[in-house]
């Protein structure tokens, strides 16, 4: 008779494997994002309108900032050209928002120019053409009879070329050339109405127009101090200033440089700190609204972590804060371009705009995950059993 030996060993049973999810995971998180969304459209809205407010201020004042920067370099590009040094006066030279140019303050400094070197008076002052205020200007490279145009004064005076226009009495025939915002005519017909104001720009000799030192070497040549930095003045009771566009410390062109103390005077401003401040703002009604959610739907992420799905938590709040940020941006970014532009279409441009709404998207990644992060650390500190329990 045949026994058979039955094992003492205990079988072990295997548990049917979880089934997984398919598709993309991203995707689902997008599509629970939205129905929660959906769950508390008001919430979604009144958050959405809060951040787009603050987005909306700090892009409005950041593409004011801009486009005083772009003037800055523009103006003073206008003015140098190709140049290597620009020498003005004891009085310096402003920015006069009307003309949309550089104008000089007194008359421009002596200088004896070294052999080698090339240097060109420019007389500079303001006038009015056509019912708009220009900046005239007046150097020997013109020809008599004739009114160099740059494009953009061209289309704010309304002139084409081969028209005349009547400048300090005499009549000259338009030519266009540059997109600068001045006139240049002969030196004659500018000192008729602007005197002897105006300032030099220097050209080094050939083959040392990239030195480092030509500001320093043509200074001590003529007697009149340098400076690399455009916020520096000159002294009132000296001869003038050489500003070098070449040299100085750091990566910044001159053209930077200038540019930046235009936009630096919006940045700085009050308008600069309500934007700041605005911004911070929405980022509180971020955080607020999010906490919110969390303490609503406690036992719902309780389960969730009790089932090990804790990271979802984190992933899904990282995914809304995303969605609630990005609709809040393009809502922000939107109506700021649409109040500056129709509000001060004469200072900011779409190119400016552009700048400030790339400035502004820079902030958003941080904001979102912050924003996320704040209240699903909160959330995530406690245990299942806790939020389940409603405590």
């Amino acid at each position: 008779m045949e026994t058979s030996q039955v094992s003492s060993t205990p079988t072990t049973v295997r548990s049917p494997a979880i089934a997984t999810a398919s598709g993309n995971t991203f995707l689902c998180l997008v599509r629970f994002a939205l129905a929660n969304i959906r769950r508390r459209p008001e919430r979604f809205l009144l958050s959405v309108i809060g951040i787009a407010l603050a987005i909306a201020c700090v892009t409005v004042v950041r593409t004011i900032s801009a486009s005083f920067a772009i003037t800055g370099a523009d103006s003073v590009t206008d003015v140098l050209g190709d140049a290597q040094l620009w020498a003005v006066p004891a009085a310096g030279a402003h920015y006069d928002s009307d003309a949309r140019a550089l104008v000089a303050d007194g008359p421009a400094p002596d200088l004896g120019v070294p052999d080698g070197w090339t240097a060109v008076r420019t007389l500079s002052g303001l006038t009015d053409l056509a019912g708009q205020r220009i900046a005239l200007r007046g150097n020997e490279t013109v020809q008599p009879g004739e009114a160099v145009f740059g494009s953009a004064v061209a289309g704010r005076v309304g002139v084409r070329p081969g028209q005349t226009v009547t400048i300090g009495g005499r009549t000259l025939t338009v030519r266009v050339d540059g997109a600068g915002q001045s006139v240049t005519v002969a030196e004659p017909v500018a000192a008729a109405v602007v005197g002897t104001n105006g300032w030099w720009t220097v050209w080094a000799p050939p083959g040392d127009e990239k030195r480092r030192d030509l500001a320093q070497t043509f200074a001590a040549a003529t007697g009149l101090a340098s400076t690399a930095d455009p916020a520096q003045q000159p002294d009132p009771h000296g001869r003038g200033l050489i500003y070098d566009t070449v040299g100085g410390a750091g990566p910044l062109t001159f053209e930077q440089k200038f540019s930046a103390l235009f936009s630096g005077k919006v940045t700085s401003s009050t308008l600069g700190l309500i934007s700041t401040v605005g911004l911070g703002l929405g980022f509180v009604i971020a955080v607020s609204s999010f906490l919110a959610a969390v303490h609503e739907r406690r036992r719902e992420f309780g389960i969730m972590s009790s089932i090990g799905l804790a990271d979802e938590v984190l992933y899904f709040f990282l995914v809304e804060s995303a969605i609630v940020f990005i609709a809040a941006y393009a809502v922000g970014v939107l109506g700021a371009g649409a109040a500056v532009a129709l509000v001060i279409p004469g200072i900011a441009t779409p190119t400016a705009w552009l700048q400030a709404a790339a400035m502004v998207a820079a902030f958003l990644p941080a904001m979102a995950i912050v924003g996320a992060l704040v209240p699903v650390h909160r959330l995530l500190q406690q245990r299942p059993v806790t939020l389940l329990g409603g405590a």
